[in-house]
């Protein structure tokens, strides 16, 4: 379903950056420390390896410019594997207390919408000098894992280094490689990484179930703006693909392991997030069953999402209903004793957020941290302030990323509806909250409330609504249910 057209769209946009505090522009002296920043020449020695012998590849959505990471696998001859894991070296550019920092503090994380984002750092260093783009030598914090058959890790080094990625690749291209006929990069250095991508994703996942972690399979809406047509933009239902989900099995890999040496060491900061409340998990296990779903009474949690069929005609009702399962991710800095809850219940591990530090400003503390404590150092009392300091920033800038990507959506959806008001369209009901009832139109790919009155309706039900008004500027559709 396309949107598109005279501005309106943009102007809704622009009106919820204002409101939620996302910054415009960068300030004239941030960009000047940018450009001078991204001159800087990076080469080996002084404690920073040379690695530009590995056959390294970025993996990311069409178009990137802020690539944060270049991933390389290896078979070993004993059936296990080398893995390496380059992150962008923010901490190379970014002068702890200059102005570039200062502004990053204010802004937290880049804020993405479908007409433009907002950089964390200037473009001079987040697309260009910090980013690990193909052909360059590139400042990187390198993660360099032995994994055994089973990819348990076995032995792990952190250290600066220099890199030089091969190719930037994107999900889609790695799934046609891996899951056709394996031909798209014969010939290529770095294919092996590509055909061990997934025996080591699965492996991990393997894990991760046992272990007892779990994540929802979720469809998203997700807004892309074509350029092809002025001020065109769709919206449709989107799920990840596999590619996605090995690649994350290594980000996850990499955020544990930083998470064991922070808890090892009595410093650092954490993502965590609480066990399930279980009057909330009760609750859901009531509505899936109400669904159809078979959930037995020994089956936990973690074993019955990971049972689900993705293609079941009513998962979309059902994984809407666990969302109060597993809710309250949080930032938590450290120092002495860990944190009364270090885990990530998701998870099922401790975890940290350290291999995005282009788009997230934590990251960049975590790594360095890292390199600190792998030197045999512990950090100054600036540097452990710096940390303190940061849990607020980043709930704040959360708080704030997901409110504009929620309006977005709110604003896409508005825009495509904005001529049809009166029109009925076939819906599924998500669930009820108070007088409305949350639901799911196919096409367009919408989900609303819409105003029940006195009839109940329960999760997976279809019915009929009815479009009662739009606003486009303030991304408000309303509904009434009715034929």
């Amino acid at each position: 379903m396309m949107a598109g057209g005279d501005g309106l769209v943009e102007q809704a946009l622009n009106a919820a950056r204002e409101e939620f505090g996302v910054p415009a522009e960068f300030p004239r002296e941030v960009t000047e420390a940018a450009a001078e920043a991204a001159r800087r020449v990076v080469s080996p020695g002084n404690g920073r390896e040379d690695r530009r012998d590995l056959p390294l590849v970025t993996i990311d959505p069409p178009g990137s410019r802020d690539l944060d990471q270049a991933v390389g696998i290896r078979t070993e001859p004993d059936g296990g594997f080398r893995l390496w894991y380059a992150i962008a070296d923010v901490g190379f550019f970014v002068d702890r207390g200059g102005p570039i920092e200062t502004e990053a503090f204010k802004r937290g994380v880049t804020f993405y919408a479908p007409d433009h984002k907002v950089s964390l750092y200037p473009p001079a260093i987040s697309e260009n000098a910090g980013s690990l783009l193909p052909g360059v030598d590139r400042p990187c914090i390198l993660f360099d894992f032995a994994l055994d058959d089973r990819a348990e890790v076995k032995e792990l080094t952190v250290a600066p280094a220099v890199v030089r990625s091969r190719a930037q690749l994107t999900y889609a291209q790695v799934v046609e490689h891996v899951c056709e006929d394996g031909t798209a990069f014969r010939g290529e250095e770095w294919v092996g990484t590509l055909d061990e991508m997934r025996r080591f994703g699965e492996l991990r996942e393997k894990i991760e179930a046992e272990r007892g972690g779990v994540s929802l399979p979720l469809v998203s809406q997700h807004v892309t703006h074509m350029a092809a047509r002025n001020l065109g933009y769709t919206l449709e239902f989107e799920q990840p693909m596999p590619s996605e989900e090995w690649n994350e099995q290594v980000s996850l890999l990499v955020g544990h392991w930083a998470a064991r040496r922070m808890l090892e060491a009595g410093i650092g900061m954490l993502r965590t997030m609480p066990a399930p409340n279980p009057e909330a998990l009760a609750g859901f296990r009531q509505s899936a069953r109400a669904l159809g779903f078979a959930w037995p009474d020994r089956m936990s949690y973690p074993e019955f999402i990971r049972s689900l069929d993705v293609k079941h005609p009513r998962i979309t009702p059902l994984v809407w209903q666990a969302r109060p399962v597993m809710r309250g991710a949080d930032y938590v800095s450290f120092e002495g004793d860990p944190p009364e809850n270090p885990l990530h219940h998701a998870l099922a591990m401790p975890y940290a957020h350290a291999t995005a530090p282009l788009r997230r400003l934590g990251d960049r503390y975590v790594l360095d941290l890292l390199i600190t404590l792998a030197a045999g150092r512990r950090p100054t009392p600036e540097e452990v302030d710096t940390l303190k300091r940061l849990p607020a920033v980043m709930n704040d800038a959360d708080s704030r990323a997901a409110k504009l990507e929620r309006r977005a959506v709110d604003v896409a959806e508005a825009w495509m509806l904005r001529d049809r008001v009166g029109q009925s369209f076939a819906a599924t009901v998500l669930g009820v909250r108070g007088g409305d009832v949350e639901v799911q139109i196919d096409d367009p790919p919408i989900r609303a409330a819409a105003d029940k009155g006195d009839t109940r309706y329960d999760p997976g039900q279809t019915l009929t609504v009815v479009l009662e008004s739009v606003s486009v500027q303030d991304g408000r559709v309303e509904f009434r249910v009715g034929g």
